[in-house]
């Protein structure tokens, strides 16, 4: 039975967060054993292989590059930290409790739009907004245990997350293909730095796992932008919040992690908080 549009595109959707939950699952794994920088240089090290044809097809692609250097270096630095935050945090906590404080990268965006990008924002964002920190208070549990450095680090790596997406928006005239390729090669340029003070020499099984985190990252890349392409955003965006029942069940059959009932919580806030100001938006571009 064919699919429709809209079907194939949530179906991409899924295929695209279910592939991104299972790289950084990979990279949970590797990260006990190998440096975050390692992984950060082998990873877009294989994913800049799997885009050179791409590349090279596009003789234009670095053309871009100048005209806006110094907004794509920061953006190319952000990615790179982001990146390395994530690794750092999973190494110590469960994959779906790293996930939790990701999801407020959304809330994250709002807010740092209002003063990065001038947007105007009314009473119903701005209560989204506050409602989505708390969240990410419930989450952290103050006096408790997972108020750690790990959470903390996690919590970070999502405000840098956060900090890059508007950095997407400041540079609306640059094509998908030149920003995964500007980005990937910042990553990598960052991860090699660390090479010559972080280096294990890894086994022939575990560096096909690191250059499989590049090729599976690409996949998922790419199959997001096909289910955009299929149907409209407002259809498949709500769709990314299933990264965290793929962090759970990986967590769970791997690692045997369950999260707690406050993280459950502070994760349903904050997926209300970000629905919201998607909702509120769409509203208001129609």
């Amino acid at each position: 039975m064919a699919l429709t549009n809209t079907q194939s595109g949530i179906l991409y959707m899924n295929v695209g967060m279910l592939l991104f939950t299972m790289n950084d699952a990979i990279g949970k794994w590797l990260v006990q054993d190998y440096s975050v920088g390692q992984l950060l240089f082998i990873r877009s090290a294989a994913a800049l292989i799997v885009l050179m044809p791409l590349i090279r097809r596009r003789p234009d692609i670095w053309r871009t590059l100048p005209k806006r250097k110094g907004l794509h270096l920061l953006r190319m630095i952000l990615v790179a930290a982001e990146v390395a935050c994530f690794y750092w945090a999973v190494r110590y906590i469960p994959l779906a409790d790293a996930f939790m404080y990701y999801l407020a990268a959304p809330i994250f965006v709002a807010a740092l739009a209002i003063f990065m990008l001038g947007e105007k924002v009314g009473v119903h964002r701005w209560t989204a907004i506050v409602f989505g920190f708390v969240g990410v208070i419930v989450i952290l549990g103050p006096g408790q245990a997972s108020f750690s450095m790990p959470a903390l680090i996690a919590v970070t790596g999502s405000v840098v997350l956060a900090l890059m997406m508007v950095m997407t928006r400041m540079l609306t005239e640059v094509d998908g293909l030149a920003l995964i390729t500007y980005q990937t090669f910042g990553v990598a340029i960052a991860g090699a730095i660390t090479l010559p003070f972080f280096w294990t020499t890894p086994s022939l099984p575990d560096f096909a796992f690191m250059c499989g985190l590049g090729l599976v990252a690409m996949a998922g890349h790419f199959s997001i932008n096909h289910a955009f392409r299929l149907c409209e955003a407002n259809v498949v965006a709500p769709f990314q919040y299933t990264t965290l029942l793929w962090a759970f069940l990986l967590g769970y059959f791997i690692w045997g992690d369950i999260p707690t009932l406050q993280g459950w919580i502070g994760s349903a806030i904050i997926i209300a908080s970000g629905l919201y100001i998607y909702v509120r938006e769409r509203k208001k571009g129609t």
